[in-house]
């Protein structure tokens, strides 16, 4: 699921702060490291949650509105897709995500209010009216109304993306990526596989983990030979002034580049380019581009 994209972020993130930190334990920042990207596999479970949650509050509300003193027949008559919706009760029988919740428990309260919020939006959504008129839903009705409501109402949405980013600075940068990857998740589900549906696992295989690791240890170890080669290729500018994320996405760069001679020069490249764009200053783009491009040209020659 964490794919080299996020890791790139989360390298370079953790380089910026290696150099921020007096205490300079390898060990304990690969460590870290680690942990960072423990965190956005939680954050894929805790969408995978969000769904159980708001299906939850509505079967509250179904059971509170049947029992007030003078019900309606709307009350007690109550339309019962989303309560039998074949993909949210595997969802919650799922035994990979019934582990992770018992074992990291979500606080509820947090998101009291968000979720009460959302569900009133989508029981007022056409998506939802749509779905509540379906006579009899299959397994993929059902699976396809969530996999709607996850990519319309909760994707992008402002409130949660707030709510997420109070509650782990490491979630801050990695929303938009892991929701990606749970409306990919719940299109891979199938009803024959029931509780035993795998989820995505944390890493795609062992070289990626390995990936993050060398990625980072490199970039630290080797922080004199990549800025000699920086300075050599900023001899234009004065090599003090150079915004230090960019100086710091370069040097990962490099790394990357010298270290994984499987990976095509062009993709490295574009990744940091494109993260020098967003992290950094309106000219990072073109000015880590441009070194970077020249630097890549010295290292062709050399081998």
């Amino acid at each position: 699921m964490i794919n080299r994209n996020l890791i790139r972020i989360r390298v370079v993130q953790m380089v910026y702060s290696w150099y921020q930190n007096t205490n300079k334990d390898l060990t304990k920042a690969e460590k870290e490291l680690l942990f960072s990207l423990q965190k956005s596999y939680d954050l894929y479970h805790y969408f995978l949650y969000l769904p159980i949650q708001l299906t939850d509050l509505y079967e509250d509300r179904v059971e509170s509105k049947k029992n007030k003193f003078l019900p309606t027949e709307e009350d007690l008559n109550p339309n019962t897709n989303l309560l039998d919706n074949k993909f949210i009760i595997q969802l919650k029988s799922n035994k990979q995500l019934q582990k992770f919740l018992q074992d990291n428990p979500w606080n509820k309260d947090n998101s009291e209010g968000f979720v009460k919020k959302l569900l009133d939006v989508i029981l007022e959504s056409e998506t939802y009216q749509k779905y509540a008129a379906i006579a009899a839903p299959s397994y993929e009705d059902d699976k396809e109304f969530w996999r709607k409501i996850f990519r319309l109402y909760i994707s992008g949405n402002l409130d949660l993306d707030e709510l997420l980013e109070d509650e782990s600075i490491y979630w801050n940068d990695d929303i938009e990526i892991v929701q990606t990857f749970v409306i990919k998740t719940i299109k891979k589900f199938k009803q024959e596989n029931g509780e035993n549906q795998p989820l995505l696992p944390m890493f795609k295989n062992d070289e990626d983990k390995a990936f993050a690791l060398t990625l980072f240890t490199e970039t630290i170890m080797n922080e004199d030979k990549y800025r000699d080669l920086i300075k050599k290729h900023t001899d234009k500018w004065d090599f003090e002034r150079i915004a230090f994320m960019d100086l710091v996405i370069m040097q990962v760069a490099i790394s990357e580049i010298d270290s994984f001679v499987s990976i095509p020069t062009n993709v490295t490249l574009n990744e940091y380019i494109e993260m020098a764009k967003f992290y950094s200053t309106s000219k990072s783009g073109t000015f880590v581009n441009g070194i970077l491009d020249s630097i890549v040209n010295e290292l062709k020659q050399m081998n």
